[in-house]
């Protein structure tokens, strides 16, 4: 894969599961509007998180945001004062997610007019793609 050297298994192992683990951190369908929600209107409360990301229950948005402060995506800050106000807001190693957002743009902007260009049938140089075959 990197300059014409096959991996060994040992590096393939390595990346897929960084791979994986980079899709289990910001995959779902809440994770990255709740990251854009954060970006529009830096640190929120609860409930206006819960407004502006629309369809999202308050169930899975306590969820997705423990499990985004667990991987230090979020940052949560509680004021004791009465009544208690909890914020949430993006911590400075949700940066490191630009790159990610750039490139996973890039590709799903180009595989989407491929695939409006040339229809779902052929993806890659008029020939059936692995994944194409493996679903048929």
């Amino acid at each position: 894969m990197t300059n014409g050297v096959k991996p060994t298994k040992h590096e393939c192992k390595a990346a897929l599961n960084a791979v994986g683990d980079a899709l289990y951190v910001i995959g779902g369908k809440w994770k990255l509007p709740i990251i854009v929600a954060l970006v529009d209107g830096g640190s929120k409360r609860f409930n206006e998180l819960q407004r502006t990301v629309k369809g999202i229950s308050a169930r899975v948005l306590s969820n997705e945001l423990k499990q985004m402060e667990m991987n230090g995506f979020v940052k949560r800050t509680v004021y004791t004062q009465t009544p208690v106000v909890i914020e949430y807001e993006l911590t400075g190693y949700s940066d490191t997610l630009g790159d990610v957002l750039k490139a996973l743009h890039e590709w799903g902007s180009m595989h989407r007019d491929k695939i409006r260009g040339k229809g779902v049938g052929m993806l890659a140089d008029d020939a059936p793609s692995r994944l194409q075959a493996a679903s048929v």
